[in-house]
């Protein structure tokens, strides 16, 4: 079965700008969300994959990835993600023995920035390059799709506020 192992940081600088080997531009949609688990449908290179993801377990979780027409897929990211598309930057680095990924939101994301690094099993050890910040496996804040609720609730409030009377 195929296992997610994936460790999250935020990023205490840009000097891991100059180790960049790879970049492609992505765009993510949910499909569902439900009690951990989430299908979304990712486009990138003019691929379109399927991915479902299990709750965690520590740092695990089952994923499942797979290619589908790409036809099918922008039916699926225009009319069935209701809106929340979000459109990032996936930097690929060369670390050691792991490749390390920054990724550079835009749009409702624009200027978040994160570190990550896929593990072959939990307990694996890894070099923790010095743009590397704060850890943030696992903090509920830095989920994907609560960045998204965070955002859209305070451009809400922006809204509201600019239309209150003075």
């Amino acid at each position: 079965m195929p296992i997610e192992i994936e460790r999250k940081f935020l990023l205490a600088d840009a000097s891991w700008r100059a180790v960049v080997v790879r970049s492609v531009r992505l765009r993510d949609g949910i499909l569902a969300f439900y009690d951990g688990r989430k299908i979304r449908i990712r486009f990138y290179d003019d691929v379109a994959t399927l991915t479902v993801k299990g709750p965690r377990k520590g740092l695990a979780r089952d994923e499942f990835e797979y290619a589908i027409p790409t036809s099918d897929g922008l039916i699926l990211l225009e009319q069935h993600c209701k809106g929340e598309v979000i459109e990032k930057t996936r930097h690929h680095i060369a670390m050691g023995d792991h490749e390390w990924v920054v990724d550079e939101f835009h749009g409702l994301l624009s200027g978040v920035l994160l570190a990550e690094v896929e593990l072959p099993d939990e307990s694996a050890s890894f070099v923790l390059p010095d743009w590397v910040g704060k850890e943030v496996t696992g903090v509920e804040k830095y989920r994907q799709i609560n960045m998204i609720k965070s955002r859209k609730r305070k451009l809400a409030d922006a809204a509201r506020r600019a239309r209150k009377p003075k």
